[in-house]
């Protein structure tokens, strides 16, 4: 027996309006197509699938044994094609996200907040990039998106501007540096450095300021969170370099000093890692202009 999808959809037509008539009008197809294709049916199977002569028009028991296939085969194929029509249409999708940025986490949630209410067939999940290789993972497609201050020439990933940031130290008021308009490399000898526990290429004070100078401090603290890195650094047990966007309420507490690393400062930039042909997609635009969007706010603030 060949059986269709359309045979399914036949039978269930039939069932449900009582008459071929109604039936075909439901599928689009005429009368004498929609009897044919049963009576074809019918063949195939080698029984009868309705009681003939009946008003309205009812399922034998084979009929019936169809019908049950189509209410549980049916359901299945329209969600189906429902997700795929999602997916050519950009409403639907995966966005797993990795971040290399451990201060990003306190950024991100606003913006995925959002996100979700706009976009909720769209499954999301967070990855830490810390703790893999993030960019060779978009790579592979495990995952959608890294956020990333590290631009790199990849073949088929495209880097997608997020916003600037300035790398600021962060002291006690009572710091002896607190008394300097800005800080340099050097003035990091002899004090304990408060950093995230990442490794030392993924921070910006290494990166930026105290690899290429030479410069040593004498004792890292790693700190997992921000606000435990602020109160250590409020109770004068070590200095930090924290996001500007991070630091923006304690700029204004009189337990706190903020200076800019070097005369000039240091900026930053944060990309949107994403695979080429994914850039394009509609909610991963969106995405992009929520997370500008609450950058702004925030450096606004």
């Amino acid at each position: 027996m060949h059986l269709e999808f359309r045979h399914l959809r036949s039978i269930k037509a039939i069932h449900d309006e009582g008459g071929l008539a109604r039936a075909a009008d439901r599928l689009n197809i005429t009368q004498s197509a929609l009897s044919h294709q049963i009576k074809g049916l019918e063949d195939q199977v080698g029984v009868e699938l309705f009681v003939r002569r009946s008003k309205p028009l009812r399922l034998s028991a084979a009929g019936q044994r169809l019908l049950r296939l189509a209410d549980k085969v049916l359901p299945e194929i329209d969600a189906v094609q429902a997700e795929f029509a999602g997916l050519r249409a950009g409403r639907t999708g995966r966005l797993h996200i990795a971040i290399e940025c451990h201060a990003c986490f306190e950024w991100l949630f606003p913006v995925l907040e959002a996100f979700r209410k706009s976009w909720p067939d769209v499954d999301v999940d967070i990855r830490p990039g810390l703790a893999f290789d993030a960019l060779p993972a978009l790579q592979k497609e495990e995952v959608d998106l890294v956020v990333s201050s590290d631009p790199e020439d990849l073949p088929g990933v495209t880097f997608t501007p997020l916003f600037d940031y300035a790398p600021v130290f962060v002291a006690s008021a009572q710091h002896p540096l607190a008394q300097k308009r800005f800080v340099e490399a050097q003035d990091f000898r002899g004090e304990t450095l408060i950093t995230y526990p990442v490794e030392r290429a993924r921070l910006d004070v290494f990166s930026q300021l105290l690899t290429p100078a030479k410069v040593e401090p004498a004792a890292i603290r790693p700190v997992e969170l921000t606000a435990v890195i602020l109160l250590l650094v409020a109770s004068n047990r070590g200095v930090a370099v924290l996001p500007d966007w991070v630091v923006r309420e304690v700029k204004y507490s009189s337990d706190y000093v903020t200076r800019p690393l070097t005369a000039a400062g240091l900026t930053r930039r944060l990309y949107a890692a994403t695979r080429s042909e994914d850039r394009v997609k509609p909610y991963m635009a969106d995405l992009i202009g929520l997370a500008r969007d609450e950058a702004a706010r925030m450096q606004a603030a």
